[in-house]
């Protein structure tokens, strides 16, 4: 085999595609990895890590500024931006640095360059051609905008924009209630700044349980966060030092919020323009690779995980799908991922998580033969140590398994590993009941929730 053929040749190496070289090394199989970027991609270098570290970053500022009902006297004297970036950039390069070394001590080749798809097993990066027996494609994503949206990275910015930011703004309009917008938004609010979320639909978070979107906007209102759902983006102007963004309610009426800046959160495009997927043959949507449930594209032997398959765009799942094609190509016969299994969580202040189906689409599927239950985590110790609100809601066949799993709460993202694994071996609330969680514990909700469920509840009213 030539240097120029490889078992697997990946095109792009964020999540799904690094992980796809990664497995399929370790299957022993020989793997070219194409990057025009770094290792990594947009989850390592400008999307979950990085806002992850500013929004734990913001969590100290609220313990430090809220320290006296904790009896501790602190005095929060500010925010340093350049602390906090230097902070994100360590916790990022320590993390690249590992990357980098494991893709090394695999035996992987990195081909450094702009790929594109020139043949249905070939990628040609800067005048060189590579092939591969298999190809997958892992091209990622990009912000979106709106029509007649120009962002200049100034005062219309994008979430990687947003990462970069020298100062903390004294007021922010964010275009976008859905995950990224939220999680900016609670960031600014924790450091400072006023905060505006203009959503178009009717409520924050949409692809969440009608339950867990209605307490994040009551948590966001008392932490002072203006919320304009329902309300759509018209047009803004931009000034020296501010601008001023026209919107549009549900009857028609405009008004306009002044602010210093616009983060535009209004979701992620697949990043396919200009690399011959079209031209190639493969059939797409909207700009999404179209693939099947064993992430195959229509031409034989390629295949596309990631941000450019139409469904969750989420690091976990390009994670999962880079795994699952590698030992596909190995021959191991993998389980196909169900979609509807990937855990899903919102880390703003507080938290939002889930895994299944939220209580509209269980009624969908099941009509009446669908029961809930709510778990406030006021009956929870280790939550009221954390003085968090929130809750824990189940949702389930009635006397069939748990179908899914709704969480509000600081840090409740920890939880959804169990919940995961509650909904994907489709256990019934009398199978959790019995398991023992640790005291004191926000894990414990999750235990008290099935035990009432199950009918028998502890700290909670029956």
């Amino acid at each position: 085999m030539s240097d120029g053929e490889f078992d697997v040749l990946i095109l792009g190496a964020g999540s799904g595609g690094y992980a796809c070289a990664l497995r399929a090394a370790q299957l022993g199989l020989s793997v070219g990895l194409v990057e025009r970027g770094r290792l990594g991609g947009t989850c390592l270098h400008v999307g979950c890590i990085p806002t992850k570290a500013l929004l734990h970053a913001a969590e100290i500022a609220d313990q430090t500024r809220e320290s006296a009902q904790f009896g501790v006297s602190a005095t929060l004297d500010g925010i340093d931006m350049a602390g906090v970036n230097a902070y994100q950039d360590k916790v990022v390069s320590r993390l690249f640095k590992g990357l980098t070394g494991l893709i090394k001590g695999r035996g992987i080749t990195v081909i450094e360059g702009e790929g594109r798809m020139t043949g249905p097993h070939e990628v040609t990066v800067d005048g060189t051609t590579y092939s591969g027996r298999h190809l997958v494609l892992a091209s990622g994503s990009y912000p979106r905008s709106l029509p007649g949206l120009d962002i200049d990275g100034e005062r219309v910015l994008t979430s990687e924009h947003a990462l970069r930011l020298d100062r903390v703004p004294a007021s922010v309009v964010v275009l976008g209630g859905g995950v990224i917008g939220c999680e900016f938004a609670s960031v600014w609010a924790s450091f400072g700044a006023e905060v505006t979320i203009v959503e178009a639909l009717p409520r924050l978070v949409p692809v969440e349980d009608e339950a867990s979107s209605k307490a994040l906007e009551r948590a966001f209102r008392k932490r002072k966060i203006l919320i304009r759902t329902g309300t759509r983006f018209h047009d803004v102007k931009v000034g020296d030092s501010s601008v001023a963004v026209t919107v549009e309610g549900a009857n028609g009426e405009q008004s306009v919020i002044e602010a210093e800046l616009l983060l535009v959160a209004v979701g992620r495009g697949p990043s396919t323009d200009g690399l011959g997927y079209d031209e190639q043959g493969v059939a797409m949507e909207r700009g999404f690779v179209l693939a099947d449930e064993r992430c195959r594209t229509n031409l034989a032997g390629v295949y596309a995980v990631g941000d450019i398959v139409p469904g969750l765009q989420l690091a976990h799942r390009g994670f999962q799908q880079g795994i699952f094609v590698a030992e596909d190509i190995a021959g191991l016969d993998p389980t196909p991922i169900d979609e509807t299994g990937i855990p899903r969580v919102t880390y703003s202040h507080p938290e939002v998580a889930s895994v299944g189906l939220d209580e509209a689409a269980a009624r969908a599927a099941y009509g009446d033969e669908v029961e809930t239950l709510t778990y406030d985590l006021g009956g929870n110790g280790k939550s009221q140590i954390l003085m968090t609100q929130g809750f824990v809601k189940l949702v389930r066949r009635k006397d069939g398994p748990v179908v899914g799993v709704h969480l509000v709460g600081d840090r409740v993202g920890e939880l959804i590993g169990e919940a995961q694994l509650i909904y994907n071996w489709e256990a019934h609330a009398e199978d959790v009941a019995p398991l023992v969680h640790a005291h004191p514990t926000q894990n414990e909700a999750l235990g008290e929730a099935h035990l009432a469920l199950a009918g028998k509840p502890l700290h909670v009213h029956s």
